[in-house]
């Protein structure tokens, strides 16, 4: 009877989550905000709680994450991230200082006291790679020229992460400065190992997960994606910079090849994932804080565009570009929460948990709407520059070509089903 239950659950969660893809697309908007909401309505305290499939939600949110960054990292190479990394890192040290200084501040004038102020200064900081990555899927900037920098802030924040999740344990349990340092150490000689990996031996992996059977090779890549997420998790790191890492040991056809197989999963537990967050988000928590949290989403959404405008200023690309990588960076979503539970639990404060949830609701909810209002801004900008002339084409062609060098190194093949795949997906 449980198992029935379960199913039932499952099949209604599924076939709600195609409805609304359906509005999303009948009224071309981005179904994540869609997604959220659904969430909260039958979530704890929403107005039908679904709890029989908790267990298998939960662990599909995990893997949902997981798929998305793993797809990213197939879009470049291990070379081409180690160059990004050191060409942004004046950007992501930027990025941290603006992004933080909000929740620090916050919780300092709340009176929660500095543990809480590290915990929230995380909370405001990151943006959340998953919705982020969705946003660009779906409105087809994988391509344009501010995708690598993007990328380029949202790995140097995941890596942030890295050093900063180990850390923030320690300080929560009171461990101390020598406990926090040994978990720290653990982390940066699981990414350095990762990172070698996909670095020297990238061959070595391709060579492993190849096959000619297109069932094989998804068996594979899906097995070996969340086996070294697993382990980058369990060694303090965050599955989804081992799921990247995994995607950037990828190259060529076979990258292609993979992105195609996954894509389905990928978007399916993409959605589970949206869902899963606003599950476990009890409306009647966040009416209290909903003042603070809106204005904490305010300096988010000033401070993240700032921190995409100059991260695609450094790179040489206009104002329409500038606004889009901007956008994209807004939402927060998974870590947000994560560091939010474990702050709760540690008891640093009752308030923290709802205003987490609240903040990041606000900016999962208004990021891919200004995320998909960029552009038209952007036009809108321009035109007005050029004394009410139609604006030209030439910041759009210059901005949306495909600017990473391992897509320029693909074979003609590549980049001419790359071009028929991205026809379809306009067509559709």
């Amino acid at each position: 009877m449980h198992t029935a239950v379960q199913l039932i659950e499952l099949g209604a969660i599924i076939l709600g989550l195609g409805l609304l893809g359906a509005v999303s697309v009948r009224f071309s908007i981005s179904p994540i905000p869609l997604y959220l909401l659904a969430g909260l309505a039958f979530g704890s305290g929403g107005v039908l709680p679904l709890g029989a499939s908790e267990d298998f939600v939960a662990i599909g949110a995990e893997v949902g994450v997981i798929l998305l960054l793993f797809t990213l990292g197939l879009e470049y190479t291990a070379d081409e991230l180690v160059g990004t990394l050191r060409s942004s890192a004046p950007v992501g040290l930027a990025d941290l200082a603006l992004n933080a200084a909000p929740g620090v501040i916050a919780a300092l004038l709340l009176g929660w006291g500095p543990v809480a102020a590290v915990a929230m200064g995380g909370i405001t900081y990151v943006t959340s790679s998953g919705i982020t990555a969705k946003v660009i899927g779906d409105l087809g900037w994988l391509g344009n020229r501010e995708t690598p920098a993007v990328l380029s802030v949202l790995v140097f924040e995941d890596l942030a992460m890295a050093a900063y999740l180990p850390i923030l344990t320690a300080l929560l349990a009171g461990a101390g400065l020598v406990g926090g340092l040994t978990a720290l150490g653990i982390a940066a000689v699981t990414i350095t190992v990762i990172l070698f990996v996909a670095l020297r031996h990238g061959r070595l992996v391709e060579r492993f997960v190849a096959s000619p059977s297109d069932e094989v090779l998804l068996l594979k890549v899906l097995g070996l994606t969340l086996l070294v997420a697993g382990i980058a998790q369990q060694l303090q790191v965050s599955a989804a910079v081992g799921a990247f890492l995994v995607g950037i040991a990828l190259s060529g056809p076979l990258a292609h090849s993979a992105q195609k197989l996954l894509e389905p999963l990928r978007d399916l537990f993409a959605a589970v994932f949206f869902v899963f967050f606003g599950l476990h988000t009890d409306p009647a928590d966040l009416p209290p804080v909903l003042g603070i949290a809106a204005l904490l989403a305010l300096a988010g959404v000033t401070t993240k565009l700032g921190t995409g405008w100059l991260a695609a200023r450094r790179a040489g690309i206009s104002t329409p570009g500038r606004l889009r990588a901007g956008a994209a960076l807004i939402p927060r979503g998974e870590f947000n929460i994560v560091i939010a539970g474990l702050a709760v639990a540690a008891g640093t404060n009752a308030e923290l948990g709802p205003l987490a949830a609240a903040y990041v609701l606000i900016l999962a909810i208004v990021g891919p709407l200004l995320a998909r209002a960029a552009e038209p801004l952007a036009h809108a900008l321009a035109t007005r520059k050029n004394t009410g002339t139609p604006a030209t084409a030439t910041d759009d062609a210059t901005d949306d070509v495909i600017a990473a060098p391992a897509q320029a190194d693909n074979t003609a093949d590549n980049t001419a089903d790359n071009t028929a795949d991205n026809t379809a997906d306009s067509t559709r």
